[in-house]
């Protein structure tokens, strides 16, 4: 499956600007009220004041490429909240890079010594992972970033957490129904899904909007914002399909290239086996060869001297026999 080159620019520079529903609810000051609905839905607390939670997310944390998360510091607390169609395993080391940048950003604030011995307090991390993809997932559920560590540590002594919610609409309900906002956005998400089986995804959205809409569910952010609503949706629902094409080139290029890879391994074991062997073969053809023509020279060279000392006992007898004829003796008696 080939991915159309105009789609796959189009994509990257839609990502560049386009701004997820999740932060048009719930990462906005003109919408802090939503803002303090979830965070107090979360932790069970009852704020009303909205200058007591302040928005405070890395927009611009390019390296990071969390554009969809929403950050705000409340009565000591840092609470990042991230929104996830798919879950990824390492969303807990997300999360403490993420959470490190903005503790940067407040100490830089604050002018906060960190190099003195006077300890420097700090606000709590608190990370929160909102799923509503479509894959089955339980209701909550905890990632560790230890799980991460390369050389696991059995006292537990370092620790980051990412707390994973299901939002699907009919999952968590307690929580859904504690912020209305959170509902209201499950629901539509849903209701998009659902017509989405039966029409095309533009007619889908459309028509969940004017459902919504009639239905006072996030009337304000859907009237107001319709058209940008509209492009992320259409774009969040397109880019399934566009994702699972670059997975799909992926696994045929990764077929591809492991072929390849294997014949080259293949033909490099086989030259080193056959040197090898070779050298085997070789070394023990040469021995045998080696010895039996040291036995075949060996044996000539023996029978050649046995030859010369039979000559020279010979000789010896025959100046001894001429000796004994010499003096009168004779040597056959």
């Amino acid at each position: 499956m080939k991915v159309n080159w105009f789609k796959r620019v189009w994509y990257r520079v839609n990502r560049n600007y386009k701004d997820r529903l999740f932060c048009k609810i719930f990462g906005r000051e003109k919408r802090k009220k939503y803002a303090l609905e979830l965070y107090n839905a979360i932790n069970g607390s009852d704020y009303t004041r909205l200058e007591d939670l302040e928005i405070i997310t890395l927009e611009d944390a390019v390296y990071i490429k969390m554009k969809n998360d929403v950050a705000y510091l409340i009565n000591g607390t840092i609470a990042v909240y991230e929104h996830q169609s798919t879950i990824n395993r390492n969303m807990p080391l997300r999360g403490f890079m993420y959470q490190g940048e903005l503790y940067s950003k407040i100490l830089k604030r604050q002018k906060a010594k960190i190099y003195n011995t006077t300890l420097v307090k700090v606000p709590t991390p608190q990370y929160i992972v909102f799923y509503n993809g479509t894959d089955d997932y339980p209701e909550y559920s905890k990632l560790k970033l230890s799980d991460a560590f390369i050389n696991p540590r059995e006292d537990n002594d370092y620790e980051f957490t990412a707390t994973v919610y299901n939002i699907n609409y009919g999952k968590n309900t307690a929580l859904l129904d504690s912020c209305r906002p959170l509902k209201g956005y499950s629901y539509f998400v849903d209701r998009v899904r659902i017509y989405n089986d039966s029409m095309p995804i533009e007619q889908a959205v459309d028509e969940a909007v004017r459902e919504c809409i009639e239905k006072d569910i996030l009337v304000d952010v859907l009237e107001e914002e319709r058209s940008a609503v509209m492009l992320e949706m259409l774009t969040y629902f397109d880019e399934k399909g566009y994702e699972e094409g670059l997975r799909e080139e992926a696994r045929e290029k990764g077929l591809k290239e492991g072929r390849e890879e294997g014949l080259r391994e293949g033909r490099e074991k086989g030259l080193k086996e056959g040197r090898e062997k070779g050298l085997k073969e070789g070394r023990e053809k040469g021995l045998k060869e080696g010895r039996e023509k040291g036995l075949r020279e060996g044996r000539e060279e023996g029978r050649e001297e046995e030859r010369a000392n039979t000559e020279a006992e010979r000789a010896r007898a025959d100046r001894y026999r001429e000796l004994l004829l010499a003096n009168g003796i004779d040597p056959d008696q």
